[in-house]
């Protein structure tokens, strides 16, 4: 009886972080000129912010496991952190650098991956191993071009392998 309480107070607080993450920039503003966000800035950051948020509540409705729902986190997070960071100041060189669009791949191969494998949890064990290596993959064009920025891109493998490791948890006890 405790449960829906307490998931629609965890829920709140979610979409209460999430409201309070936008409007970050906003205060910033005020007290910085190094923050300049204009209107799109903002729409781009509502859409990022709350379309993980969403992807997220349909990811927890639609299974209770909770390691299927730990891997959800994780691999939207993680999407989450690669789309803003390249969006910011870009993972490889600057923003403007058109390798960064190599990170869209990653997250394609995340998204059609979880399509095809209809979001059942050892298919979405199977994408996001496989997110993983086309993540790993990225390091080389990073080596060519700026090699310091090689080890961060790197690391972003470690939670899609955590998210694969959750989903096969998942399919296991399933």
């Amino acid at each position: 009886m405790n449960e829906p309480r307490t998931s629609t107070r965890l829920r709140i607080a979610a979409w209460s972080a999430a409201a309070g993450l936008l409007m970050l920039p906003a205060i910033a503003m005020q007290l910085t000129r190094e923050v300049s966000w204009g209107p799109v800035d903002f729409l781009v950051a509502a859409l990022l912010i709350g379309g993980t948020g969403l992807m997220f509540e349909l990811a927890i409705r639609a299974r209770t496991s909770g390691a299927y729902r730990a891997g959800a986190a994780v691999a939207l997070f993680t999407a989450f952190l690669t789309v803003w960071i390249n969006l910011a100041v870009g993972m490889i060189g600057d923003e403007g650098n058109p390798l960064n669009l190599i990170f869209g791949g990653v997250i394609a191969v995340a998204i059609l991956g979880g399509f095809v494998a209809r979001f059942q949890p050892i298919g979405m064990a199977w994408t996001m191993a496989a997110t993983a290596l086309v993540q790993a993959a990225t390091v080389i064009p990073a080596l060519t071009t700026e090699p310091r920025t090689a080890a961060l891109i790197g690391a972003f493998t470690l939670p899609w392998l955590l998210a694969a490791a959750l989903f096969r948890a998942a399919a296991r006890r399933g």
